[in-house]
């Protein structure tokens, strides 16, 4: 076993990773070196409950601060790791300083992709990533005011949400023809623009965007086509990116993210890496995927601190999302890229529904709106390869584990 683990992150993945190593009784050194200000977090409820106001900061941390000192984790905050040098098993921080490991852990996520159109560096022209991001939005938000989101995905949406509920003027703009398009179906996205149009949100839906302008603040946003959208703030949500510099430094394999085998393990066996920032295979699908969600980040942690522990376990998940909008609870079970077939169980109308994908007859996915025993009992169906009769499918009086 090794006698020191390096965890290059302060994310979700990172505090889930240093709690499991604790919890198998590892006890040699851990280092968790993250380059915000902040206890790893989670960062779901950023987009929700904390831009509404209604968490404190401290409520978003993975563990309780005096849970790293109890525990004996060496956690350096505001440093970032600037370097790899795999000869000497070291980490250079951006600080200067020399962190020796025998395990280096990267967790190093993923950031925002950014606009680079006229005016994208206005003040007031926002992404939301990180606690910061977020504070910094909410210094704008007040009721009446005007703010357009980019983008319609689940961030997107999850601001649209939030701040129409507290009162402000919500334009969406989407270059695509429908709402969340990379992860839904026709029928479930537009179940969604239903109800963001219904609470008075504007979706200006196969919209381009041309840039923003102000004197120092946005103050303008310019489309493509149509007239320009007047605005107090804007926040951009167009998708995420992996973080790979610090792998590609250090000349570990790279594909869509960093390849990781099955146990978690880079191309160097001393290294590992977990999270969003991953390419890994999965034995659902048959090929690798770079996942950006929670659920995928803890468990890869988990994978990789029985690892490190010197036991043998294999990541095999079956993939799965959620997003809260309004009082609809989004949860997807399965990746439905690729399906020839979508069976509906219920009624939209009842605004508690599930929408089921097929790929030559196998349950690939299932997208459950305030239907959380569809989530649940779909994982299990998805993971065994199940070919679901479609009649029983299409009943929701039916429970999906009996349609099989």
């Amino acid at each position: 076993m090794s006698q020191k683990v390096v965890i290059a992150g302060a994310g979700h993945g990172a505090g889930q990773l240093a709690a499991s190593l604790r919890q198998k009784k590892y006890a040699g050194e851990i280092v968790l070196v993250g380059d915000e200000p902040y206890y790893p977090y989670q960062r779901p409820p950023l987009s929700k409950k904390y831009l509404a106001g209604e968490l404190p900061v401290e409520r978003l941390f993975v563990k309780p601060q005096n849970f790293y000192a109890d525990q004996a984790i060496d956690v350096r905050l505001n440093t970032r790791i600037a370097s790899i040098d795999r000869g000497s098993n070291s980490v250079l921080t951006g600080h200067g300083d020399t962190i020796h490991y025998d395990v280096l852990v990267l967790a190093t996520g993923s950031r925002a992709r950014t606009l680079h159109c006229p005016g994208a560096d206005l003040a007031g022209v926002s992404y939301l990533r990180t606690v910061q991001d977020v504070d910094n939005i909410r210094r704008l938000v007040a009721a009446g005011r005007q703010i357009v989101i980019v983008g319609a995905g689940y961030i997107g949406l999850e601001v649209a949400a939030v701040t129409r509920q507290l009162g402000m003027d919500v334009t969406v703009v989407e270059m695509q023809d429908r709402v969340m398009s990379r992860v839904v179906c026709p029928t479930v996205a537009r179940f969604y623009q239903n109800e963001h149009e219904a609470h008075g949100v504007r979706l200006m839906l196969s919209t381009g965007l041309s840039g923003f302008s102000g004197n120092g603040q946005v103050s303008t946003v310019h489309l493509e086509h149509g007239d320009p959208l007047p605005v107090d703030v804007v926040v951009v949500g167009i998708g995420i990116e992996p973080d790979t510099e610090l792998a590609a430094g250090a000349g570990l394999a790279l594909g869509d993210g960093i390849v990781v085998d099955d146990r978690c393990r880079t191309s160097d066996r001393n290294i590992y890496a977990i999270g969003d920032c991953t390419f890994h295979p999965n034995g659902t699908y048959g090929r690798r995927l770079r996942l950006e969600s929670v659920h995928n980040a803890l468990e890869q942690a988990k994978t990789a601190a029985a690892n490190i522990c010197g036991e043998d376990v294999v990541y095999s998940q079956v993939p799965w999302f959620w997003s809260d909008q309004y009082d609809l609870k989004l949860q997807i079970a399965g990746l439905s890229q690729g399906y020839d077939e979508t069976v509906l169980r219920g009624d939209p109308g009842s605004r508690s529904f599930a929408c089921a994908y097929l790929r030559e007859g196998a349950l690939i996915a299932v997208d459950a709106i305030n239907s959380p025993k569809d989530f649940m009992q779909s994982k299990s169906l998805i993971a065994a390869g199940a070919s679901p009769d479609r009649q029983l499918l299409s009943n929701p009086e039916i429970e999906l584990k009996d349609t099989w």
